[in-house]
């Protein structure tokens, strides 16, 4: 009787959280008449995919949709690239280097940034980008990212717990500190970063505040601060467009979701090494 409680539980909560998406992806087959009409129905009446069509076309009062998705996914690569790049390295030099200088007060350091709201940096960050003229810029875009101590935490739970037999073996057959990371504790890692390059691809991917701010051009935009934009300006009742451009805008962070999934999913029940 308990196990079916939860089952029903866990069926209602699904369907509150599903439900905004599968009204998004009805509406984005609506025209704008019937998105206007206000009724609730998730199935449309005269399906069409102009709106898709025209979105991808550049059709929608000449709104760049496809420089907007590319910037996306280029920055979100850019910078997810460089927080592997940088936490990992972090992580490693906090873990696994004894001889590193103030390397128990710098982990407290990490961790204790991680409790700073972001609108707290928002301000200094965007007057020091503009001093140096980064602002409407790929740098502005990408470099924000990059001093995140989420990535730094997470790998160096995984780089702690990492047997020191094998490290010392490395080291018995003449490895240096570079090659113990990037040919041992880099490999024996893979579900874990994966895990963090999920993370943080959503993370930038998804941000809207930020890339709104820092930049200027419409060329320079990432996706979620075009459509807002376009939800401001002549599409402020446009659902259809609005929504079919809202779907493209998550088929990227879904689709790389379902390929990482067993990564994940490996990094969040995996409770040793092998």
């Amino acid at each position: 009787m308990k196990k079916t409680l939860l089952i029903f539980v866990a069926v209602i909560l699904a369907v509150i959280f599903l439900l905004p998406l599968i009204w998004m992806l009805s509406t984005s087959f609506k025209n704008d008449f019937e998105a206007l009409a206000g009724q609730l129905s998730l199935i449309p009446k005269k399906p069409t995919f102009e709106n898709y069509l025209d979105g991808l076309k550049g059709n929608l009062m000449n709104v760049p949709i496809t420089r907007w998705i590319a910037n996306s996914l280029f920055v979100g690569a850019a910078g997810t690239a460089i927080v592997l790049l940088f936490s990992s390295m972090a992580a490693f030099a906090l873990a696994r280097l004894q001889d590193l200088p103030l390397r128990k007060l710098m982990f407290p350091m990490f961790i204790g940034s991680m409790m700073i709201p972001g609108v707290l940096t928002f301000l200094p960050m965007y007057m020091e980008f503009n001093t140096l003229g980064w602002i409407n810029t790929y740098a502005a875009l990408i470099f924000p990212y990059s001093s995140g101590a989420f990535g730094v935490f997470l790998l160096f739970q995984f780089f702690t717990a990492f047997p020191k037999e094998i490290e010392e073996a490395a080291r018995i057959d003449g490895a240096n500190k570079w090659q113990i990371y990037s040919r041992i504790l880099l490999p024996a890692s893979v579900s874990i970063m994966v895990t963090l390059a999920i993370f943080t691809f959503m993370s930038i991917y998804n941000d809207f505040v930020w890339p709104l701010y820092s930049t200027t051009s419409p060329e320079m935009r990432t996706i979620t601060a075009g459509i807002a934009m376009m939800a401001q300006g002549s599409y402020t009742q446009a659902y259809g467009k609005l929504m079919s451009m809202t779907v493209i805008a998550t088929l990227p962070v879904f689709i790389i979701f379902i390929i990482g999934q067993r990564s994940f999913v490996k990094a969040i029940t995996q409770a040793g090494v092998k």
